[in-house]
């Protein structure tokens, strides 16, 4: 092929044979020094070593939470601005939320949002992606609410008073492989933060895959790096297809082992 362009360059008389001879000879020897130097350096790497692990009974870490903090972030956690308009659907399941902790049992979206509150408002940076974990793929989590009139949006965990670290909540890509790779890249940087990736109903966790067997499960080993990524998987069989289903437990843990 390089051939054929240079022929074709030298009849349009723009290179001269010699040129060309010198250039691609120029390229080869480039090409050999790198290849040398490669050889040469991989005789003294030095080996990997692991960071040292602690190898001491875990703390008896209390984690409770005082219930009028709880109540706190809740009125907190379902408030909004003056004339700001939710859905009246949305409006109603916002009511059932303020109704007392104390008086009725929560579900796992309000838990999950009360979680999220408690650690920023401790100290602790959040981050969620995912195709849809604003809303939640079943409407359940509703962590930004939409003005049905203007189209604004308001997110009331990313204005909680006394919060001490950020809250950072996007709508991934429908690209997993990207996606994952993507945060597995700012949890290995914000060592301080917890990132979690949500594989929702429309996120297929297989197309994933190659994050997770070359970075999440082997980076310590190959190169000292551990990150604290958590991925939020469907494992479910609900009978919506194979490729929602496609997080296997048993893949994960056996990687684990």
């Amino acid at each position: 092929v390089r051939e054929m362009f240079a022929a074709q360059l030298i009849e349009e008389g723009l290179l001269s044979a010699e040129d060309s001879s010198a250039r691609a000879d120029a390229a080869e020897a480039r090409l050999s020094d790198a290849h040398k130097n490669v050889k040469a350096s991989a005789a003294h790497a030095p080996q990997v070593s692991r960071p040292p692990m602690d190898a001491s009974p875990e703390p008896d870490i209390k984690t409770a939470v005082p219930a009028e903090a709880l109540e706190s972030l809740n009125r907190q956690l379902m408030a909004v601005p003056d004339r700001f308009a939710v859905h009246p659907k949305l409006l109603r399941q916002m009511e059932r939320r303020k109704t007392p902790l104390a008086e009725r049992e929560i579900d796992w979206a309000q838990a999950e949002e009360l979680a999220f509150a408690t650690l920023i408002t401790g100290g602790i940076p959040v981050r969620l992606t995912g195709q849809d974990t604003e809303r939640g793929t079943f409407s359940q989590r509703h962590l930004v609410f939409h003005d049905v009139r203007t189209g604004k949006t308001w997110a009331p965990i990313q204005h909680l008073v006394g919060a001490s670290a950020s809250f950072e909540l996007h709508n991934s890509p429908l690209s997993e492989y990207a996606a994952l790779g993507f945060e597995y890249g700012y949890s290995s940087d914000a060592s301080e933060a917890l990132v979690c990736w949500e594989a929702q109903f429309g996120d297929f966790a297989n197309g994933a895959q190659i994050i997770v067997d070359q970075f999440i499960v082997s980076g310590l080993a190959k190169w000292g790096q551990s990150s604290r990524l958590t991925l939020l998987l469907p494992h479910g069989y609900e009978g919506g297809g194979p490729e929602h289903s496609s997080a296997r437990l048993e893949r994960f843990l056996q990687l684990a082992a």
